[in-house]
């Protein structure tokens, strides 16, 4: 069967997106505005942000009334759920389904390399007890009454080609997961290497269920070549769009020119609004310090203005400094 081109809409455990090009979960950054950024430059859906099952359960504020947050204008959710224990896994996924309707599918992160997440036994260190991760994935399918999917690396170690793509079909067939997120890096490597994506083919060969690839995938191209080569069902982006949610839209026919300097500074004050909006002008300011990277490298704006922008105290602050800085670029 050929494969579907991005453009066309896909169906996962019933739940419809618009397109083949979805937001990835971004640990400490996926929250609605960037969703909701993602949405507005052609994103087919978008997966939220790692919650903490156990922040959910034994309610926690802020996980409740920031995590969970969701704008009304976001397209299909899936919010990403993390933790080991299955009877909490089922209550925070109930919690979700009840206060959270906007959610149409718990995602569950079993991928995650970081250390204090791993020491827990959830994230990435899933893949070592494979037994209880079919048990979490089947808690929250069972406790919010919706589709699940499940985030997955290849390996914990470098050369662990059979941990996530054993898991995944376990996860299929005995926990009715609607679909995999498939990162064929090893935990241990990070974001670092080369994705395997022989490995990734392999999986969408061999599993009953669609497969989402995503790793490694920075630009148009990389990632129409992934694409084809694995034969997935979809692509999720994450840090290639980091500063650039054009690549959305490059990838789904909207757009094949890059944008301009008013296009990136124009979004750049979106986000900074949209963050006031969030947190608040004083806790905006410090948050938005990893937003500006990514925005300064677009526009190739230099060191300098990147170092000036995280000594920022204010968003008016950061504002002021991005327009100087064009007006002296435009006087050069």
């Amino acid at each position: 069967m050929a494969q579907a081109p991005l453009t066309e809409p896909i169906e996962i455990g019933g739940v419809r997106f618009q397109n083949r090009v979805l937001l990835a979960p971004l640990a400490g950054i996926g929250n609605w505005f960037v969703r909701l950024q993602a949405s507005r430059h052609g994103a087919g859906g978008a997966f939220s942000e790692m919650v903490s099952s156990f922040a959910i359960h034994y309610g926690n504020e802020k996980t409740l009334t920031e995590l969970l947050r969701v704008h009304p204008d976001e397209g299909p959710l899936a919010l990403q759920l993390f933790g080991q224990d299955p009877e909490v896994m089922r209550s925070a996924a109930a919690y979700v389904a009840e206060h959270a309707p906007q959610v149409a599918i718990i995602d569950l992160n079993m991928g995650c390399p970081v250390p204090k997440v791993c020491k827990t036994g959830a994230g990435a260190a899933m893949l070592k007890d494979p037994d209880t991760a079919v048990a979490v994935a089947l808690a929250a399918r069972e406790g919010s009454g919706r589709p699940v999917t499940v985030k997955l690396r290849s390996g914990v170690a470098p050369g662990d080609k059979t941990s996530g793509f054993e898991l995944a079909h376990r996860l299929v067939e005995e926990a009715g997961v609607s679909a995999i997120t498939f990162h064929p890096r090893s935990a241990k490597v990070h974001h670092k290497g080369v994705p395997d994506y022989d490995l990734a083919a392999r999986l969408v060969e061999s599993l009953p269920a669609p497969v989402i690839l995503t790793g490694g995938l920075q630009d148009a191209a990389s990632v129409r070549r992934a694409y084809e080569h694995t034969g997935a069902a979809a692509v999720m982006l994450a840090r290639g769009s980091l500063g650039n949610p054009w690549l959305f839209e490059e990838l789904t026919g909207a757009r094949d020119e890059h944008p301009t300097t008013g296009e990136i500074v124009a979004e750049w004050e979106w986000v900074m609004d949209q963050a006031v909006t969030h947190l608040g002008p004083e806790r905006a300011a410090r948050y938005l310090r990893k937003f500006h990277p990514w925005y300064v490298d677009r526009l190739a704006a230099g060191k300098q203005l990147h170092i000036a922008l995280q000594n920022t105290e204010t968003v008016d602050e950061a504002k002021h400094l991005i327009s100087t800085h064009l007006l002296s670029q435009a006087a050069q």
